[in-house]
């Protein structure tokens, strides 16, 4: 089945070829992305067509993080100090969601082969985040007329996970194009 099946040792290989490259290029290639995504991020801030750009923010945060975790728990605070600077407004939102599930995805790429595991993973961590946001914040995420039961719960993590295997899928054709950039 479709799910079960391992994802290629392609992004494992070359996770192994950028722990090869200097610190000095892996740093850089950190705060680009960390510009990218803040720099997406903050666009949410514009009414009307930030917000379907706003989830972008996503792949830069994720690519980083499929090459290394640890660059890319780098650049999802990076990101986060920079969305500080840039649009505060956003500041709340980017560390629960769109930022968590691109730092969860890349990471499950480390840990897990399965295509079910890591899209599960990504799944949960964004309904972790929401919820947080919805519960333990009192922020309106998903808009002031949701209410939190256990149709929505259902409903939620349904969407969770579908929105991660959408960007796990998006992440494995942008990590086949800028593996050929980045690596070499």
């Amino acid at each position: 089945m479709y799910f079960f099946k391992p994802i290629s040792d392609e992004v494992r290989l070359s996770q192994i070829i950028f722990n090869e490259h200097k610190k000095t290029i892996k740093l850089i290639l950190v705060s680009i992305f960390s510009c990218i995504a803040a720099i997406l991020q903050a666009a949410g801030a514009v009414p009307g067509i930030g917000y379907f750009i706003s989830p972008l923010a996503t792949a830069p945060i994720l690519l980083c993080s499929m090459f290394s975790i640890p660059f890319g728990a780098m650049s999802y605070f990076l990101t986060i100090m920079l969305l500080f600077i840039l649009q505060p407004t956003e500041l709340i939102v980017f560390p629960f969601t769109t930022g968590l599930l691109g730092l969860g995805i890349g990471a499950s790429f480390h840990l897990f082969k399965m295509r079910l595991s890591i899209i599960a993973t990504g799944a949960i961590l964004l309904m972790l985040g929401i919820m947080s946001l919805i519960v333990i914040f009192h922020f309106p995420v998903l808009g002031p007329a949701v209410s939190v039961s256990f149709s929505f719960l259902i409903f939620g993590f349904l969407f969770a996970f579908f929105y991660s295997w959408l960007w796990v899928e998006i992440a494995l054709i942008l990590f086949k194009r800028l593996k050929r950039i980045i690596i070499q």
